[in-house]
């Protein structure tokens, strides 16, 4: 791959200076003259219909200013479910944590005090956690029409993906394997605590956001208070984390705003670690049934899934469970069906369908690579795809490479071994997994100022998770435009200010909004050489909204991960000791954060196969772990190092061929350390998370 003089170069954050020593603002720094203080009460039961609620001596608490409620509060929250719809305050309530009122006061203890004044009668009635429960005659109805979520035709009825003849494949096969899996609900874990402060002047709306994107917000906000999109203003300029659930106008905002309308003052409306553990939405819990037909040299005939996704009682994400189309094979057939249940909401968490599919797949692929006598890698090469679902080429593909150099790296050959071998309390074991992600195109924007003083200010619409999406804009700017990066100026995180972005979802905003930077860059470069450099107070602007598709071909990023773990089987503790990751993703912007992503995915799909879990009281519908502690999330001190490897593939699309990254780093992770686990013990834990009592009880 040729050496560019920017991009492909270590580079750190070009706001890292603010960031390290405190002086970004970020939307809970954010103070504005007489700006009020929100809290909101929520349902204390799994499901339940509002009888009454009286708020008097809420609103008798002196400092209490406004209060919402179903009853003078209509608004409909539309990115909160795609299905039905949902309002800010429900009855009935269908989770332990929906909404029920807003308080905003003086400050935050008297909002606090007035929540607990309010007075609700509540009517329990029946629950249902698990997602096959829910779809069972006599289960309670969480949704007119049943718990069976419509697709997007509104038909209740499975998702199904098929080629060829699933039992024409069953039956050529040699071997049928036969498994099921299951995955729990855990939360995004984002660091930064979920706030918005709304500010009215007159007919017009400014709201600080904690967003992974201001443009889908400000769309959202619009929408849902039915105002002209011109009357509204979405900011956020510093942002510390989403992982898949900031990228969409949320409730709070909504609520926030209400209540400043209601007010005639600002208002800052901040979760707290356990509200937002309940409600904002986190990975959905899966149920995974496999039959997968294999001949005697390993060829695989048959892969079949039915699959169930547990959504809550609110459709907000896809519920797709993902990771058989990185097997190719003549016949396949996938059926997966989203349920309603009384749970906490489920959608986007970085890779949404992805690791929990890819464990389920993996899991049972190393199963029969055993069976076989094969090397688990040997299997995976002899099977990878080839084609995206066997038909369709792909624009590039580094996954041959991205498993034979990681192999190399990690010592495979060295270090994996017959399951459960070994002597002593302690057992080491290997497990590898392969995983793909959608690499796409679409729409976006950017424009770019140059002013007499040389200086370059890209406007993009980019918020930055932790990715550091607003360095990779500025160096794609500043290759684009043949500038040293200290030339670049950008601007960034307000709609006011900012032309539109996808937002930081889908691992889009490179291959997005990159691509409008480029392509706003070379116009900008045809107008210098048409009108020469601007002079005194001259300005040259260029702008590029772009929307460039694929044709015939499938693009996707694709990784493989590695692991070597230790297990006490006394104690039932896993250890993971060594860890390496290659990836395939197309050109690198920056090496630096590029690595990081990689360290950082990783380590949540080592807390999603070992520790972390949303458990829930089957007698009461309550949630038992919620927040950072409870759930068990990954500290520093349980993170192993991480070795990364770039399978830098030469593509013909995106800016300068770069392709998703950051949603692949968790795909293979959880399987990986899942299969070390098997080899390192000899048997297989099918149910996420792999915990202590888990590993006892299959070694019992």
């Amino acid at each position: 791959m040729n050496t560019l003089n920017q991009v492909g170069h270590p580079s750190p954050r070009i706001d890292a200076q603010k960031r390290v020593t405190g002086t970004a603002t970020y939307t809970g720094d954010i103070r504005l003259p007489g700006m009020l203080y929100a809290r909101v009460l929520r349902s204390p039961h799994a499901h339940a219909r509002i009888r009454r609620i009286d708020v008097s001596r809420a609103q008798a608490l002196p400092g209490v200013k406004a209060i919402l409620t179903r009853e003078n509060c209509d608004v409909v929250w539309g990115s909160g479910d795609t299905r039905n719809k949902r309002y800010l305050f429900n009855n009935p309530v269908r989770f332990a944590g929906d909404a029920v009122a807003a308080v905003a006061a003086m400050d935050r203890h008297t909002a606090e005090e007035a929540t607990r004044l309010i007075e609700v009668d509540y009517g329990t009635l029946p629950f249902v956690l698990d997602p096959e429960d829910a779809l069972k005659p006599g289960a309670v109805e969480i949704q007119p029409g049943g718990n069976h979520s419509p697709n997007n035709q509104g038909a209740r009825q499975p998702e199904v993906y098929r080629r060829g003849n699933i039992e024409e494949g069953l039956r050529a096969a040699d071997q049928v394997f036969e498994d099921h899996y299951t995955s729990a609900h855990i939360n995004n874990a984002q660091l930064e605590p979920r706030v918005s402060i709304a500010q009215w002047e007159g007919d017009k709306l400014t709201v600080y956001a904690s967003t992974q994107g201001i443009s889908n917000c400000h769309t959202e906000i619009a929408r849902d208070l039915k105002l002209a999109p011109e009357n509204v203003r979405v900011i956020c300029q510093f942002m510390g984390g989403g992982f898949g659930n900031k990228n969409q106008c949320h409730d709070f905002d909504l609520m926030a705003a209400m209540l400043a309308k209601q007010t005639g003052a600002p208002v800052k409306l901040e979760f707290t670690r356990k509200e937002d553990f309940l409600a904002v939405h986190g990975r959905w819990p899966t149920k995974q049934y496999y039959k997968v037909g294999v001949k005697r040299d390993g060829t695989l005939t048959a892969i079949q899934l039915r699959g169930y996704s547990g959504m809550g009682p609110y459709r907000k994400g896809s519920g797709g469970i993902a990771g058989i189309e990185i097997y190719q094979c003549p016949h396949v057939e996938r059926s997966v069906t989203q349920a309603y249940t009384n749970m906490a909401v489920s959608a986007n968490l970085r890779g949404p369908d992805y690791p929990q599919g890819v464990f389920g797949i993996e899991s049972l692929m190393d199963d029969i690579a055993y069976s076989l006598n094969m090397d688990p890698v040997d299997f995976r090469l002899k099977n990878m795809t080839r084609k995206f679902n066997d038909q369709t080429p792909y624009t590039s593909i580094g996954l041959e490479d991205c498993i034979r150099r990681g192999a190399e790296a990690f010592e495979w050959k060295k270090r994996w071994h017959a399951p459960g071998v070994g002597f002593g309390p302690v057992k080491r074991g290997a497990g590898m997994a392969m995983g793909s992600f959608f690499s796409s195109l679409g729409r976006s924007s950017a424009v770019i100022d140059l002013d007499s003083r040389g200086m370059y200010h890209v406007h993009v619409g980019v918020t930055d998770i932790g990715t550091a999406a607003k360095t990779t804009m500025a160096l794609i700017a500043a290759e684009e435009l043949g500038v040293p990066l200290e030339k670049i100026d950008v601007i960034w995180g307000d709609t006011g200010r900012c032309p539109y972005s996808v937002g930081e979802s889908g691992s889009r905003t490179t291959t997005h909004t990159g691509y409008a930077v480029v392509q706003a860059a070379k116009d900008l470069k045809r107008q210098i050489a048409e009108k020469g450099l601007p002079q005194g107070d001259q300005m040259l602007t260029a702008a590029a909204n772009t929307n460039p598709t694929v044709q015939n071909a499938a693009r996707y990023s694709f990784v493989a991960h590695f692991a070597e773990v230790e297990v006490d089987i006394e104690l039932g503790h896993v250890k993971v000791v060594k860890y390496v990751a290659a990836h395939d993703s197309g050109r690198v912007v920056n090496p630096l954060t590029a690595t990081s992503q990689v360290k950082g995915g990783a380590i949540m799909g080592i807390g999603m196969a070992l520790h972390e879990e949303l458990l829930y009281d089957k007698q009461t519908g309550l949630p038992l772990t919620a927040g950072y502690y409870g759930a068990r999330v990954m500290t520093h001190l349980d993170a192993p190092e991480i070795e990364v490897h770039w399978i830098e593939t030469e593509d013909p699309y995106g800016p300068f061929g770069a392709k998703t990254l950051g949603e692949p780093t968790i795909i293979p992770s959880v399987a990986a350390v899942a299969n070390a686990i098997y080899n390192a013990i000899g048997k297989r834990v099918k149910d996420l998370p792999i915990t202590r009592d888990k590993i006892l009880a299959v070694l019992a």
